[in-house]
């Protein structure tokens, strides 16, 4: 019985990844891991494609230069 609840959890959680942005995502399906593992049944998803790196120069703003009016 304690299984089946923990599968369900697992199931609701990754339905709700699918919709998040990647950030939360990745923790939503680690947490359901953490739920089938606890629910006798321990599944790997594959892995996801790596976020990109942030930019370490800044954006040029379109509004940059003398003043317009």
């Amino acid at each position: 019985m304690e299984q089946e609840f923990y599968r369900g959890l697992a199931h609701r959680v990754r339905t709700i990844a699918e919709r998040a942005d990647p950030f939360t995502r990745r923790r939503l399906l680690d947490l359901a891991e953490r739920y089938d593992a606890r629910g006798g049944q321990a599944l790997r998803s594959p892995p996801e494609r790596p976020l990109p790196l942030p930019r370490t120069t800044p954006v040029t703003s379109i509004f940059s230069g003398p003043g317009e009016t």
